[in-house]
């Protein structure tokens, strides 16, 4: 039972590559599409070949989108775009606003936007310096937006998506679109904005495999299955899914004699601002959250020339990490501030220390720039920068299953 062994069946592991492409293969995952649902089924199937998988279903907020459409009225032509998750709809026959541009779009931009559709950039998600789509959408709409356009920065890319957070609740309507179409919207023009979408109760698919230790004690390797229908949702998540996978048949065979179990979570409605993992968790046992001792979140984990682990505030979580990847003689940078961008922050909301592994961190000419837009393909993952990124996650993996059990209870207290 060590380190190398463990590292060596991951490095070896030719079905990383194949998990990948099939996962790609199932198409963008679209929360409650045909495609989630083919890539739900494929990766129940994979992991049943390591171990025993149940089906927690959680309940969240679904949403269908049967129309959208942006139209420049002084020409008469429809404008690429693509609607927010869960925005709210128009009246039938749209809403006729004249544009605003409000620039990067953060707090305060939006003084003589009422009655007007907005216009705010999509920035690189991945920094400290990043103003999250939702905060521009929601001060938007305080400021009485009556909608709202997230705009991709890069020509050629096509319009960019996400999620509105709605939730079913107010909102506005709200849409992405392309760089081109942002620039021709800059001038001010009068548009038509038709958004309709149909609110309803939805349930995702909870994966769960759970692999036992010496304890009661578990490890969660989680990651997020669904995306969006614009590209393959590749980096985002086919990476993360292809790599837990990899690493939970790597430690099956050795999980029963560690200090602690392994439990892999594949989510859906992650997009969903975090929606299904955030379910899950409320809706768990107290005593099964209470013997989570740390979630590894991968998420996005290749396409840059880097791997950061954001460590949601434990300040002792952070240099576990870094030992741990150092052990083996592999960089990591950490990120101590909470950043609520994928499921690890619903663990941490539940005192459990969590970080979310992610390529790209701090480089806004990376790869990860594509996400959310028909670019996020498998075209732009090399499979060695993938397989290097699951033994970063390994060694991460590794230690925290096998570390003893002092190394690991003073990282809830240390937040």
């Amino acid at each position: 039972m060590t380190l190398a062994a463990f590292l060596g069946r991951v490095a070896a592991d030719a079905a990383l590559a194949e998990d990948f492409a099939a996962i790609c293969d199932t198409g963008g995952r679209l929360q409650g599409s045909a495609s989630a649902a083919r890539g739900f089924a494929l990766m129940a199937e994979r992991m049943a070949a390591i171990g025993p998988v149940s089906d927690e279903p959680t309940p969240y907020a679904g949403w269908t989108c049967h129309e959208a459409r942006l139209t420049d009225l002084a020409s008469g032509r429809d404008l690429a775009c693509a609607p927010l998750l869960g925005a709210a709809a128009t009246p039938p026959e749209g809403l006729v606003l004249d544009t605003l541009d409000c620039g990067r779009g953060a707090p305060g931009a939006y003084g003589e936007a009422a009655g007007r559709a907005v216009l705010a950039r999509h920035e690189y998600p991945f920094a400290a310096w990043t103003v999250h789509r939702r905060v521009k959408l929601n001060a938007a709409a305080e400021a009485g937006a009556a909608a709202f356009l997230i705009v991709q920065p890069e020509p050629g890319v096509g319009p960019v998506s996400g999620s509105s957070g709605r939730g079913g609740g107010e909102g506005i309507p709200a849409l992405g679109i392309s760089a081109e179409a942002g620039a021709l919207l800059a001038e001010g023009r009068r548009v038509r904005v038709t958004l309709r979408g149909e609110d309803h109760a939805a349930t995702t698919p909870t994966l769960v495999l759970d692999l036992p230790g010496r304890s009661e004690d578990r490890v969660v390797l989680s990651a997020h299955l669904d995306g969006h229908p614009l590209g393959e949702s590749a980096i985002d998540n086919g990476t993360g899914l292809a790599a837990a996978l990899c690493l939970a048949r790597a430690a099956a065979p050795f999980v029963p004699d560690c200090p602690r179990g392994l439990t892999l979570c594949v989510f859906g409605a992650e997009e969903w601002a975090l929606a299904g993992s955030r379910a899950w968790l409320a809706a768990l046992p107290a005593e099964r959250r209470a013997r989570m001792a740390v979630n590894i979140n991968l998420d996005s984990i290749a396409g840059g020339s880097s791997l950061t682990a954001l460590t949601s505030g434990f300040a002792g979580l952070g240099p576990f990490l870094r030992d741990a990847a150092a052990a083996v003689g592999l960089p990591l940078r950490t990120h101590l501030p909470l950043m609520t961008n994928s499921d690890h922050a619903n663990f941490a909301a539940q005192g459990i220390p969590a970080a979310r592994l992610v390529s790209g961190f701090d480089e806004p000419g990376s790869a990860l720039r594509y996400l959310l837009t028909a670019a996020d393909t498998r075209a732009v993952v090399p499979v060695q920068e993938l397989k290097a990124a699951t033994i970063t996650a390994g060694a991460l993996l590794w230690a925290a299953l096998s570390a003893p059990p002092e190394a690991l209870a003073a990282l809830p207290s240390a937040r």
